[in-house]
């Protein structure tokens, strides 16, 4: 296994590294997101829609369900497999960009998981809008490979056509839904359904062609709709769909709560983590409580909540007042563009400390990263671009801790070096966070912030290996550079062991 980011500067990707061969893989023009792009912006814009004039979501995931209830799907919709007390999974999130960063995760992800039993991918199968025909150089090609089944969460992108793309590839091809009886005019239904982002009608004509790329009989998953449950082995995985605005429907929060239930260990997938940035987002259900308070119920042995959404790593291992230890991970690190690091101010909640809290990239790392990537976009490269020593070094002092990883060489921290790391909303320490004022540090986060792709490594890519038995669940994050060392040896770049007992 070759060094991590932790160990090494190139180990994190950065040098005269060799670039990898995933290139090999992607079609020949692959597409190319941009979200600076106003056109992007505006087919995605179902989201925005929701917040202004109300979310649908939850009428229509009901409406899903009860189709597939209707054409023989299990009632409580679990998938009961025949896994054995000691097997392996893979858990990958926000994959579907079509472009170097998904395909840079691909050699790694099957060298890795060559002995896996299932994969699970967690939030945004498809970007922009979870179109039926971007699944065959965003999914089926990309895991052509890969010899087991993979089953799948929507992200808020999958839900931009309403779901349809996502329930035909992974719901046993379910039919379009019927058309609905138009809101009465001059509603807040009404006008957002005027500027609602509908999927053209011969959409999906390419999937029966692309099907055949995953077409083996090994490969193939049915899943009951967009929330499942999953029993393997001796666990319980359990699935939930978000929709667009990262909360769930009464239906499905009460049936979170029957199938939580028993003594069964538990780890959940959703598309919206519950801690994240520092933060606690514990999820809203309609109706009251959150998914949060059914995770941390000791009645349902629930062992990590592990997020999709935000497109890095992150580990926030919290205490709960009976004594256990619930991991709560980000790992949105599958494909799409990597959202910073450095922007997450120094960790203090749920009595997570910095001491506690693990993240890739490492946040000199992600400083560094965007420091060039505007630089190139602003043609300042001279003023911009720090060196990974340098951000590495103004990390340690804008937070007050110790550099994860030693520069290879000393570096000074001067006054432009401080200039670049505030532009860019390097996080601080809280007690100096709060001297700022608001409007200052909205600028900071917002005015550069991450949001654009980039094609040449390192892409700080990552995605999860969970090896399971009746003792524990070993959870390690491994890292795609997109660089060869990596692809050949994909690096451990965080390992925790989950008692289960």
């Amino acid at each position: 296994m070759s060094d991590s980011s932790r160990d090494t500067a190139e180990g994190a990707g950065w040098g005269t590294s060799e670039r990898g061969a995933y290139r090999r893989l992607m079609p020949p023009k692959a597409e190319k997101i941009s979200w600076l792009d106003p056109k992007m912006l505006w087919v995605a814009r179902n989201g925005v829609l929701a917040s202004w004039f109300g979310d649908p979501t939850g009428r229509t995931r009901g409406r899903w369900v009860a189709q597939r209830a209707a054409s023989g799907a299990p009632a409580d919709k679990v998938i009961r497999r025949d896994d054995p007390d000691r097997f392996s999974f893979l858990v990958i999130g926000d994959t579907g960009e079509g472009d170097d960063p998904q395909y840079a995760v691909v050699p790694g992800f099957l060298k890795t998981g060559q002995d896996t039993r299932f994969a699970v991918l967690a939030s945004d199968v498809i970007y922009p809008v979870g179109n039926a025909d971007d699944y065959d150089t965003k999914f089926f090609r990309p895991y052509q490979d890969y010899r087991a089944p993979i089953y799948a969460i929507p992200g808020n992108h999958d839900w931009y056509e309403d779901l349809g793309g996502f329930m035909r590839v992974f719901c046993d091809d379910a039919p379009p839904l019927p058309p609905e009886p138009r809101p009465r005019p001059f509603t807040r239904a009404w006008l957002r359904s005027l500027l609602w982002h509908r999927p053209r009608p011969d959409a999906g004509h390419h999937l029966a062609e692309a099907r055949k790329l995953r077409s083996a009989p090994e490969q193939q998953a049915v899943q009951p709709g967009p929330y499942w449950a999953i029993d393997a082995g001796p666990v319980r995985i359990i699935g939930i769909d978000t929709g667009l605005l990262g909360t769930l429907d009464a239906e499905q929060g009460a049936w979170l709560r029957e199938v939580s239930r028993g003594a069964r260990p538990k780890i959940l997938v959703t598309g919206s983590p519950l801690y994240v940035d520092g933060r606690r987002e514990p999820c809203a259900i309609e109706g009251g409580g959150t998914v949060d308070d059914i995770v941390r119920d000791p009645d349902h042995h629930y062992v990590a909540a592990i997020g999709g959404d935000i497109h890095n790593y992150q580990r926030y291992p919290v205490v709960l007042d009976d004594g256990r230890t619930l991991q709560y991970v980000v790992a949105g690190g599958g494909g799409a563009f990597m959202h910073a690091t450095h922007t997450i101010p120094r960790v203090n909640v749920a009595g997570v400390t910095e001491q506690d809290f693990r993240c890739y990239p490492l946040r000199g790392d992600s400083l560094a990263f965007y420091s060039r990537l505007y630089g190139r976009r602003l043609r300042m490269r001279r003023f911009f671009t720090l060196t990974e020593a340098e951000a590495t070094a103004v990390i340690a002092e804008r937070l007050g801790i110790k550099p994860t990883r030693a520069p290879g060489a000393p570096a000074r921290v001067t006054r432009r070096v401080r200039l670049v790391a505030g532009l860019l909303g390097t996080g601080r320490r809280p007690d100096k966070a709060r001297r700022l004022r608001l409007p200052v540090r909205k600028i900071y986060t917002s005015l550069f912030s991450p949001s654009s792709a980039t094609y040449s490594p390192p892409f700080f890519k990552c995605f999860l290996r969970l090896d399971v038995s009746p003792e524990s669940v070993r959870l390690r994050c491994h890292a795609a550079t997109g660089n060869r060392a990596q692809e050949i040896a994909p690096p451990v770049e965080d390992e925790v062991t989950i008692p289960l007992r």
